[in-house]
């Protein structure tokens, strides 16, 4: 079965949401999506949700599922507020405990923060299903950018989150806490495995040199014959080697702090403080 698959780029992060149809009937999907946030001045905005949100609304699709590839570093999630208005499931890796307990340290974040998944309605594991109407989907733990990530196969397509990118783009960073370029190489074997037809679709774009446009659609075919990281039979330690060489270059995503500290709890902020101001944490190193 071949889902529908509307994409809506959101350009100030480079992120790449979708709605995911079921050919047969109304019920849908939602797959990373984004909350605005301007982080001078703190302030949340929903334009981008609020096309989400329009957009079922005018197709009249019912929201089965709201899923998470990972804990994104980059851009903060919107499911809650997609929740609240269209309904459905929240989904994650079940390894997001891991990820909770590690940031949850970070932020001294102290025990009332939960560190066991439960702010998910539901926690993917390796070889898992779901439906979204009569067509089913696949879960395949693809560890390596997060301990968390996970590909969703859903009939012909594939929503790898950060796990590849465009194939003259390559693949993504591993240098975060709990990152490996060794289980990202063989994550991406696995994604690779599926039938060369299987679109996959990327969580980020970010404009390869040389290429005008933002894309976000491409084959297993296109991939394993292309990718300028993982194509054409790279081996594992030439790709990891190029892969930590390559990622102790790069900066920090400009919105890694609020993001990983809203994302952690299924996309909603911390409590109040006794003043009713929501805080979001800087750790600060000494001098």
């Amino acid at each position: 079965m071949s889902p529908i698959v509307t994409a809506f780029f959101d350009e100030a992060t480079n992120t790449v949401s979708y709605v995911v149809q079921d050919p047969a009937g109304r019920s849908c999907a939602v797959v990373d999506s984004v909350l605005d946030f301007d982080y001078a001045s703190g302030r949340t905005d929903t334009a981008s949700a609020d096309a989400i949100i329009d957009f079922v609304q005018q197709h009249g699709l019912e929201v089965a599922w709201i899923l998470e590839t990972h804990v994104h570093a980059d851009h903060l999630s919107a499911a809650p507020y997609l929740q609240e208005r269209l309904g459905g499931k929240i989904g994650i890796g079940h390894n997001i405990t891991v990820v909770q307990d590690t940031f949850g340290k970070v932020f001294n974040e102290g025990t009332e923060f939960q560190r066991d998944g439960s702010q998910f309605d539901r926690l993917f594991e390796e070889g898992d299903s779901f439906h979204i109407g009569q067509m089913r989907g696949d879960v395949l733990h693809t560890p390596g950018h997060t301990p968390a990530c996970l590909t969703y196969v859903i009939g012909d397509a594939a929503f790898v989150g950060d796990t590849l990118f465009m194939p003259d783009f390559g693949t993504a960073r591993c240098d975060f806490p709990g990152g490996s370029a060794h289980d990202l190489y063989h994550s991406i074997q696995k994604i690779l495995a599926l039938p060369d037809a299987t679109r996959i679709f990327v969580g980020h774009d970010y404009k390869a040199p040389g290429r005008a446009d933002y894309a976000w659609e491409s084959t297993v075919g296109e991939q394993k014959a292309k990718n300028v990281h993982v194509g054409a039979g790279a081996a594992e330690d030439a790709f990891v080697e190029m892969r930590e060489a390559r990622d102790a270059t790069l900066d920090m995503p400009k919105l890694i702090l609020p993001s990983l500290q809203v994302n952690m709890r299924a996309g909603q902020m911390p409590e109040a403080e006794d003043n009713g101001t929501v805080y979001l944490k800087v750790p600060v190193d000494k001098l």
